[in-house]
């Protein structure tokens, strides 16, 4: 019901800057939160960002927490992740996810579960 197309990733230094996005088309009024999950080689993949399109309330996880920043545009059903100070561990494929876990609790927001539409992923290498 909803096609979600990421773009931005690519391979910096440590300590450098990338600017991933998502863009979401189809039934995107069927949206109440848009995440970001990463997933390095041979892990699992793990909770980056959320943002609620009904309070705009943002989460991130400790291990970025400072660092990344989410963001949303609703005009253009845009959903950003600024990435700063990047660290070697921050190594990933990074995918946007879209569906309605509850805002309220962490355990939703931070499981793949309650997510119902995703992207191809996009590749983050950051070397030391």
């Amino acid at each position: 019901q909803v096609q979600l197309v990421e773009s931005g990733g690519g391979s910096v230094q440590a300590g450098g800057s990338l600017r991933l996005s998502c863009a979401a088309s189809g039934r995107t009024f069927s949206i109440y939160t848009t995440g970001w999950f990463r997933q390095a080689p041979g892990k699992e993949r793990e909770f980056v960002a959320a943002i609620s399109w009904t309070t705009s309330n943002t989460f991130y996880a400790d291990s970025v927490k400072g660092r990344f920043t989410i963001s949303r545009d609703n005009a253009k059903n845009t959903v950003y992740l600024q990435m700063n100070s990047l660290k070697p561990e921050d190594t990933a494929v990074y995918y946007c996810a879209a569906g309605r876990p509850s805002a309220l609790a962490w355990l939703s927001l931070t499981t793949p579960d309650k997510y119902t539409d995703w992207g191809q992923g996009t590749q983050v290498t950051v070397s030391s």
